[in-house]
């Protein structure tokens, strides 16, 4: 019989991205990126 560490480790994983897509962390680290592409190019 295999292993079910890894199914645990996917569900577990999918679980936390979820989460963290409803907490809108893509929108936080996107505004970092920007702050930080802008101020490499002297803008910001």
């Amino acid at each position: 019989m295999k292993s079910r560490t890894p199914l645990i480790f996917f569900l577990f994983f999918c679980f936390m991205a979820i989460t963290g897509i409803i907490l809108g962390e893509p929108a936080e680290v996107y505004q970092k990126a920007v702050t930080i592409c802008l101020s490499c190019i002297g803008i910001g």
